[in-house]
């Protein structure tokens, strides 16, 4: 099979740029590159490799396994083999760099046995953490990525517009789930969705349907779900999905490395009148927040805002879940991780730029009877949130 470079070559370019910048500001003779995302990010290649970026010069993509894909898909120039990382300090010195004195590295990911694997490697080196730099770096996105968000997106749309055929009364949610999953599939989707928060997981997204909607879990999300066990112990079960009652499909369609994090509700016959009332709120909601979210906004402030107006209609103790552990966001940042900068999130003050990628997702959770809400989307502008998604966002009654 032949591959190709999957990053245009001055897109690359200008990522390392910036972390070179940032390198020189705080005075670090390189960085280490290990994390799957990030390596995706600086490098065009998920090939198992070591990637270091230096204050000045070239980066040197250092590859275990495959050397030969890697080349193909990364733009960089220096791409070369490695049999062990023991050998890192060795092909540095080929390509001119010495033994960095002071290393930045992912600390917020690497393992502790290899972060002391690193620190006898590079003996004598300050290896310091680079990840939030980083973090930073991806959460404005260049017109490349912004292009491949909308293209996700798109697929959102069409993935949603699926949904009515496949929706029928008493169909298992794992069921519904995998039949909306090879639509995705069909579609492209990578099948894969990356997060970086350590213990996240998730697998396409959650589709449950009345009250097994609103069972709590552990995953930092305002839904959790049954599950099919309790190793999983979220998303879809084995409940049947009845009729007049919520169906959240919020799933997240994962396109050449980029997501787009979409949810609508549905219901076979109409749902209560209090469930839909709660929809509207919601809705109103990203509305609100979508022109307030001017650049130079703190991420904070969105989310009191959305606060702020759920409790006005009395759905402040079921907003974004239930009781104490109801999670304290209305948005997150996302792009080739489901879990990026900014996050809407209570007490953050990280202020938003134009080119920032927001999932938007107002939601309530009422116990025994389900979730409402919405998802979508969007690119911060100078006028607010540009949003993605296109499909209906009233509840679909079938």
């Amino acid at each position: 099979m032949d591959f190709g470079p999957s990053t245009p070559p001055e897109e690359l370019h200008a990522r390392v740029r910036k972390l070179q910048q940032h390198l020189q500001e705080k005075q670090l003779q390189g960085a280490l590159i290990l994390q799957k995302a990030d390596l995706f990010y600086f490098s065009g290649t998920i090939q198992q490799a070591h990637l270091f970026i230096p204050a000045e010069g070239e980066a040197v993509l250092m590859v275990r396994k495959d050397i030969e894909r890697a080349r193909a898909e990364s733009a960089l120039s220096q791409v070369v083999s490695l049999s062990s990382p023991k050998q890192i300090p060795e092909i540095l010195g080929r390509h001119g760099i010495d033994r960095p004195a002071r290393l930045g590295m992912e600390l917020d990911v690497l393992p502790a046995n290899l972060y002391f694997n690193f620190i006898r490697l590079f003996e004598n080196a300050e290896i310091t953490d680079i990840s939030t730099a980083i973090r930073m770096i991806r959460a404005v996105k260049s017109d490349y990525e912004i292009d491949k968000i909308r293209t996700a997106a798109r697929f959102s749309d069409r993935l949603a517009a699926c949904v009515p055929d496949l929706l029928k009364e008493g169909i298992p949610e794992v069921e519904l789930a995998g039949r909306i999953e090879a639509e995705a599939r069909k579609m492209g989707h990578q099948g894969i969705v990356r997060m970086r928060l350590w213990g996240a997981e998730l697998f396409y997204g959650h589709v449950m349907a009345g009250s097994a909607a609103a069972v709590p879990s552990y995953l930092s999300s305002p839904t959790g779900g049954a599950g099919v066990n309790a190793y999983v112990a979220q998303g879809a079960g084995m409940r049947p999905v009845g009729r007049n009652e919520p169906v959240l499909v919020d799933m997240v369609f994962a396109f050449e490395g980029y997501n787009s994090d979409h949810a609508r509700i549905y219901s076979i016959g109409e749902l209560p009148a209090d469930l839909t009332a709660a929809h509207q709120v919601m809705r109103d909601i990203q509305e609100a927040v979508k022109k307030a979210a001017l650049p130079g906004t703190a991420a904070g402030d969105l989310y009191e805002l959305a606060l702020n107006m759920a409790e006005d209609k009395g759905l402040g103790d079921c907003f974004m879940g239930t009781g104490a552990q109801r999670i304290r966001f209305v948005g997150h940042g996302i792009g080739l991780e489901l879990d990026e900068f900014p996050f809407l999130a209570r007490g953050q003050k990280l202020a938003l730029e134009p080119g920032m990628i927001i999932a938007l997702e107002p939601k309530v959770i009422f116990p025994e009877k389900g979730v409402v809400g919405i998802e979508n989307t969007h690119v911060v502008t100078q006028n607010g949130l540009e949003q993605l998604g296109e499909y209906p966002e009233e509840i679909t009654v079938i």
